[in-house]
């Protein structure tokens, strides 16, 4: 990974109570949770992690994931490809007899008027980059259309998409909380109500407190078991599992500082499976000793990876074998990694030309304990072959914004998949068309290129000398966007 240090892949226990005071409250219910409010309840809204979550239980796409990311069919029973074999085309077919929470039934139209209201210029503070492969999706968005061409209705039951150029995992983009279907016309109240074809139907929202659904006993996957799910707003990890423990939850997320103590006394309730996310850090390829790769080499080989599981991760995790995980296809979990090897290290430094130690600064915020700790030990075991690192604390917003523009030296994030599959890694961590607000933190390109050299060659762009300057790639694909939606630079 010559554009990242990488370190670990998170691996995250869920505990499920079998019994006990939350299955049986409220007759048969269940209780969630979420870290904090969600932002809305309408789908076009969906950009963080609570209201994703609260859309997929009230809502459905045309197609849906298992708990394994397993591609599904979902509003749509079936889809096709186009005759032709360009691989732009693709008809879905809707399941027949599905109908809203209120009585509406669901039409062909009302998918099409759903992606239309997600594109919609009117729609503001929505991230609609899954549907911008379909073609004239972007000039819609933009106001420079009055309509999407790509998107057609096939009487009430078929709705054809025709995509700008091929694109294998589109169908995957359906899944997703925002392409998630909407009556038509939509309830104007939609954020603050949800009204889908989901397994749960809304009931009430106290804001910063608790949401409540009750189940859907028409749901066309079939009706939940539990007749509610109430979703508690519990920011602390530790209250969240003395919650759990006094029985007043379902499912926790097992805090990593209490992982040894739930695996003694807890084994039963543990499910354990590797996550879709990686904690790296980005190595700005284009600033200070950086640019050059032996350096770059020798800070992978100077932090000890198994120790950093071990001691802040209470050993749920794996070491990374690239930037794909584990669970997903792709992945080579038999690739060697650089290993830690101090001595190596120190000498990769010295042959770069640095035989006085480098001088980086490392991005952090202060908001993750886990990746605060991480920093720390990174730092201390760089210290160990020259490498003099200085901790710079920032809100998350500012320590990402930094690395967007490319004045971090080092910056220690954690990607969480968008989507399961491992184009959601490798696009938008390492194309050089995400440089930047799409993704590519480290500035990491494949094919440098040199502008004015006065020789060509690779080893001088990756370590240019003064007044030589490297240019890079700057295309941008998938509709002219970098990372599904950062815009192209």
């Amino acid at each position: 990974m010559r554009g990242l240090l990488g370190l670990a892949l998170a691996v995250f226990t869920a505990a499920t109570a079998c019994g006990g005071k939350s299955a049986r409250a409220g007759g048969r219910g269940l209780t969630y949770y979420e870290s904090y409010d969600p932002r809305s309840l309408d789908p076009a809204l969906s950009t963080d992690v609570p209201t994703g979550e609260m859309v997929t239980l009230a809502f459905d796409g045309l197609t849906q994931f298992d708990a394994d990311g397993r591609l599904l069919p979902a509003l749509a029973d079936r889809w096709t490809t186009g005759r032709d074999g360009n691989g732009r085309e693709y008809v879905f077919h809707l399941r027949p007899g599905v109908k809203f929470h209120d009585g509406t039934p669901l039409t062909a139209a009302a998918v099409r008027a759903s992606m239309l209201r997600v594109l919609s210029p009117a729609t503001k503070g929505g991230r609609p980059w899954p549907l911008y492969p379909i073609a004239g999706a972007e000039a819609y968005a933009a106001g420079r259309a009055g309509d999407v061409s790509g998107i057609t209705v096939l009487g009430d039951s078929g709705v054809a998409f025709t995509l700008t150029e091929p694109l294998a995992i589109f169908p995957k983009f359906l899944a997703m909380p925002v392409a998630s279907v909407v009556p038509a016309p939509s309830p104007t109240d939609l954020a603050q109500r949800a009204v889908g074809t989901g397994p749960w139907r809304f009931v009430a929202w106290q804001h910063d407190d608790y949401l409540l659904f009750a189940r859907n006993p028409s749901y066309w996957g079939g009706a939940p078991a539990s007749d509610t799910l109430r979703v508690r707003i519990i920011p602390e990890p530790l209250t969240r599992a003395a919650e759990f423990e006094a029985g007043r939850l379902s499912v926790i997320e097992v805090p990593f500082g209490e992982t040894a103590r739930w695996r003694g006394e807890r084994p039963a309730q543990l499910v354990e499976k590797p996550a879709l996310r990686v904690v790296y850090v980005a190595l700005n390829n284009r600033r200070g000793p950086l640019r050059d790769p032996r350096v770059r080499q020798a800070l992978n080989r100077a932090v000890n990876v198994p120790e950093i599981l071990a001691t802040v991760y209470g050993g749920r995790g794996v070491l990374a074998r690239g930037a794909i995980p584990p669970g997903l296809a792709g992945s080579d979990t038999t690739r060697r990694g650089y290993g830690y090897d101090p001595a190596a290290a120190r000498a990769l430094i010295a042959d770069a030309g640095y035989s006085g130690g480098v001088d980086v600064r490392l991005w952090r915020t202060g908001t993750n304990v886990e990746l605060s700790r991480v920093a720390q030990a990174i730092q201390a075991q760089l210290a160990g072959v020259g490498v003099r690192v200085e901790l710079v604390e920032r809100d998350a917003s500012s320590q990402r914004e930094a690395a967007r523009k490319g004045e971090a030296d080092m910056v220690i994030l954690d990607w969480w998949a968008d989507y399961p599959d491992a184009d959601n890694f490798l696009y938008p961590l390492f194309y050089s068309g995400s440089f930047g607000p799409g993704g590519n933190y480290a500035l990491y390109a494949t094919i440098p290129r040199v502008r004015r050299c006065t020789t060509a060659s690779t080893s001088e762009c990756i370590a240019p000398r003064p007044g030589c300057t490297c240019g890079f790639p700057r295309t941008c694909g998938r509709g002219g966007r970098s990372s599904r939606g950062g815009m192209c630079r």
